[in-house]
């Protein structure tokens, strides 16, 4: 069983709350999003494992047991090309929970016209693979999210 924690602090609005029909339909895959407070901040690894997948935007780590979690930072970042993210780890490198991998700023992506809603997905989990489900209310970089079996 792996616990997946929330990359950042917020509000847990769901996938219903994702302003996309690719992540609100749950066709990335099964999971929930945290919209964060505006001003600079890091997120932060969900589990400890290998970051396989790393760009300004979004980030996905594997756990120890092939569990791999996408931390997609905002709606439509990517066609920000980079600009008011700062990689703060490598692909390949191993992190631990709530440790810092890329630095934003909510509120410059808000500026820019784009949603700064954060998707947490579990890549490849079935329906019936998560479990305790934090469904709405205020969290914090570090707090539960979900577990997933």
């Amino acid at each position: 069983m792996s616990t997946v924690s929330s990359p950042v602090s917020g509000r847990v609005v769901g996938l219903d709350g994702v302003p996309d029909p690719v992540f609100a339909g749950a066709m990335v895959g099964q999971g929930t999003a945290v919209d964060p407070p505006r001003g600079a901040m890091d997120a932060v690894a969900p589990l400890d494992g290998i970051v396989v997948s790393l760009h300004p935007h979004a980030f996905v780590v594997v756990d120890a047991e092939g569990h791999g979690v996408l931390t997609h930072l905002g709606i439509d970042t990517v066609q920000l090309g980079g600009e008011g993210f700062e990689a703060l780890v490598g692909k390949g490198d191993t992190v631990e929970r709530g440790q810092p991998v890329v630095r934003w700023d909510p509120s410059a992506v808000e500026a820019a016209g784009k949603s700064p809603i954060c998707p947490v997905i579990a890549l490849d989990a079935g329906a019936d693979a998560l479990s305790d489900m934090v469904p709405a209310g205020e969290v914090r970089a570090g707090d539960t999210l979900f577990l997933w079996s």
